[in-house]
C-alpha cells in the first residue's frame, strides 16, 4: 500500500482563504492575497525608555517616517476640512436660517480630540520601499532603542487609548509587542499598573526577555506577569481593570500562508482550529468581567476570518 503525499500546511491554508475570504472580500480579495503572500515589513516601534531622540534622528535618516503622528495629523486635517465644509453648508442655507449661519461662521471649531497617544511612535518606510531596519542597538543602559514588529499590531493598543494612570490588563500577552506598546506611554512610570497574561510558559518566557532588553528594571518590576488560563481570569481579578486587550489567538493568517513551523492548519490541528471561535469567545468574556463597570475592551486578531472578528463580537 502506497502513502498519499501530505499536503503543506501552507497550501491548505491558502486554499481555505481562497475559498472564504474570497465570498467575503469579494473585488478586495486578490490584492489583499498578494499583500498576505508578499514579504513581512517590519516597523520600528520607538522606545522610549532607551535615547529616543538619537534613534529617531538614525531612523529619519533612513527616509523612515512615524506612520502614528501621520495618522494624527491627517485626522485633525480631516476635521478641519469638515468643519469647513460645515460653515459653508450653513452659509448656504442662510436665508432659512441665518442665526445658525452666524453661529457656524464666529464660533471656532471645536478642539481635535484623538484616541491616540502621542508617546506611542512607531517609524516604517514608504510604501514601495523594502529596505529592512537594522537590529537595534544597546544603549549605554544596555536598552535596545527600537522593536521591529509589525505595524499592524500596534492599532489595537493605539484603539485602547491608555492612560499612565490607567489599571491595565494584556490578557494574552505573550510573545510581548503589544506589552511594550502599551508601556510606552508612561504606564507604570508615573502610576498606573500593567498586568501581563499568558497561558504559555515558554512565550511568557519571551515576555520576560523583551521587558529586559527594553524596560528599565524599576519599570519592568512594577509589571505583573503571569500565566494563567484567560478564561480565568475573573476567578483571580474580576472588576479590576480600567482597560482590558485580548489579543486572541487565532489562524494568524500571514504565518498560516506562509510557514510550515507550527502551522494551525496542520491535519493534526483541525479540532484546535475548528475551537478557535468558542476560545476567542471564552477570551473575550473574560476580559470584559475582567474590566471595571465603564471600563474599555478591545478585542483584537491577526486574521481575516468573519468567524474570529464580527462573530465572536456579535
Amino acid at each position: 500500500a502506497t502513502t498519499a503525499p501530505r499536503i503543506p500546511s501552507t497550501r491548505l491554508a491558502l486554499h481555505h482563504f481562497d475559498t472564504t475570504y474570497s465570498l467575503h472580500l469579494r473585488e478586495l480579495w486578490p490584492s489583499v492575497r498578494v499583500g498576505l503572500l508578499c514579504e513581512q515589513k517590519y516597523g520600528a516601534l520607538l522606545n522610549n525608555f532607551s535615547a529616543p531622540e538619537d534613534v529617531i534622528q538614525e531612523l529619519e535618516l533612513l527616509n523612515a517616517t512615524d506612520f502614528v503622528s501621520e495618522a494624527l495629523q491627517k485626522a485633525q486635517q480631516s476635521q478641519r476640512g469638515a468643519t469647513v465644509r460645515e460653515a459653508v453648508r450653513g452659509t448656504q442655507e442662510g436665508s432659512v436660517e441665518g442665526r445658525t449661519v452666524i453661529q457656524a461662521e464666529t464660533s471656532p471649531p471645536l478642539p481635535f480630540r484623538a484616541s491616540i497617544s502621542s508617546k506611542i511612535r512607531c517609524y516604517t518606510f514608504p510604501r514601495g520601499d523594502i529596505t529592512r531596519f537594522h537590529p537595534a542597538r544597546p544603549d549605554t543602559l544596555g536598552l535596545l532603542g527600537y522593536y521591529l514588529m509589525d505595524a499592524a499590531s500596534l492599532l489595537p493598543v493605539l484603539a485602547l487609548d491608555v492612560h499612565p494612570d490607567d489599571l491595565v490588563l494584556d490578557l494574552c500577552a505573550a510573545p510581548g509587542g503589544k506589552t511594550l506598546a502599551l508601556l510606552q506611554t508612561g504606564l507604570c512610570v508615573s502610576g498606573g499598573h500593567l498586568a501581563a497574561n499568558d497561558i504559555s510558559i515558554s512565550r511568557t518566557k519571551r515576555l520576560h526577555q523583551i521587558l529586559h532588553n527594553y524596560v528599565p528594571k524599576e519599570v519592568r518590576e512594577s509589571v505583573s506577569v503571569t500565566s494563567y488560563d484567560g478564561r480565568d481570569w475573573k476567578d483571580e481579578e474580576g472588576g479590576t481593570f480600567h482597560k482590558v486587550l485580548v489579543d486572541v489567538p487565532c489562524t494568524t493568517d500571514r504565518h498560516s500562508a506562509m510557514e510550515e513551523d507550527n502551522n494551525i492548519f496542520h491535519k493534526r490541528r483541525t479540532k484546535e482550529r475548528q475551537m478557535l471561535p468558542m476560545l476567542q469567545l471564552q477570551l473575550l468574556m473574560a476580559g470584559i468581567l475582567a474590566a471595571k463597570p465603564g471600563g474599555e475592551v478591545v478585542y483584537s486578531t491577526c486574521s481575516l476570518s468573519p468567524l474570529q472578528n464580527e462573530c465572536v463580537i456579535e
